[in-house]
């Protein structure tokens, strides 16, 4: 395993980031729900843009080369400790937030908590309040703590990379396809695995999946997202009934004071898929901001 990263302490907790480019702003790409290796999982994103930009992928407690969590899960905690993480090692603000699917909370959360250190937000396709607003109307708690139990007993099993790791591969470990793909080298993918089969059964991804209901609600207390944002959606299904990841999205950007929508008929993880596409439609919107 090829290790990476800084890794700074943050209170009772250990966060790694790993930082590459010069630029004047920062780019800070945040993790979605169990990305097991961050800092090798947007590499496709950022391995485009650091000649312009400086970038840093945070890794949350219980991700990448972090250690376990020791706080609450909650949206204030997760940014928190990694505003405190940047700043620990130097990279401090002006900042463009590039949060993938559940780190969307906490990029609403930051960017208007803290608007003087955001510039702009970069949607790799990320959740929205009103998604999880949803959500939480047709599936009751009890019942999504029980959804979030199997999923801990089954991650557990898979992260003895035994029969289950094997015939889960597609939808754990391989889910973007980046172990298939090019944009990764030979040792980065095998750091991938090893630092993914690390964080399985991470029991900080399963607290977040918990407390998502009660982290969209404080980030929709406060208010749509005022800073440039870019919005990249993609035709991903949900479990709910009443509106699409699609639809939620538009309605999220129309109550936007400057957002830019972009639906792409792909997967959720489609940043491994058709990077140049995705940094194409960011690029443009960077240089229309003067950023």
């Amino acid at each position: 395993m090829i290790p990476y990263g800084t890794t700074t302490k943050v209170g009772e907790n250990k966060i790694n980031i790993y930082s590459e480019g010069n630029g004047s702003l920062t780019i800070v790409f945040m993790a979605g729900s169990g990305i097991g290796c961050p800092a090798l999982e947007y590499k496709p994103i950022y391995r485009r843009m650091s000649d312009e930009y400086r970038i840093a992928v945070v890794e949350k407690a219980g991700y990448g080369l972090s250690g376990p969590a020791k706080t609450a899960r909650t949206v204030e905690n997760l940014v928190e400790e990694s505003r405190t993480a940047l700043r620990n090692l130097g990279i401090l603000p002006p900042y463009i937030l590039a949060p993938h699917s559940y780190s969307g909370f906490e990029a609403i959360w930051w960017a208007n908590t803290y608007p003087e250190e955001i510039k702009a937000v970069l949607s790799l396709d990320m959740g929205f309040p009103n998604m999880m607003k949803a959500q939480a109307k047709e599936i009751p708690a009890d019942k999504k703590k029980a959804m979030v139990n199997r999923t801990r007993k089954l991650m557990q099993k898979v992260a003895k990379r035994g029969f289950f790791a094997k015939i889960l591969q597609k939808q754990t470990v391989n889910a973007s396809g980046l172990l298939d793909g090019g944009e990764l080298t030979d040792d980065e993918k095998n750091t991938y695995t090893e630092v993914y089969y690390k964080n399985a059964a991470s029991e900080a991804v399963f607290e977040e999946s918990v407390l998502a209901e009660e982290n969209a609600v404080k980030a929709d207390s406060t208010g749509p997202l005022s800073c440039p944002s870019c919005l990249i959606v993609s035709n991903m299904k949900t479990p709910v009934k009443a509106i699409t990841w699609q639809q939620a999205a538009k309605e999220y950007a129309e109550s936007c004071k400057n957002a830019e929508l972009h639906i792409l008929s792909e997967g959720h993880m489609m940043y491994a898929r058709i990077p140049d596409k995705v940094v194409s439609i960011f690029r443009e919107f960077l240089k229309k901001n003067n950023l």
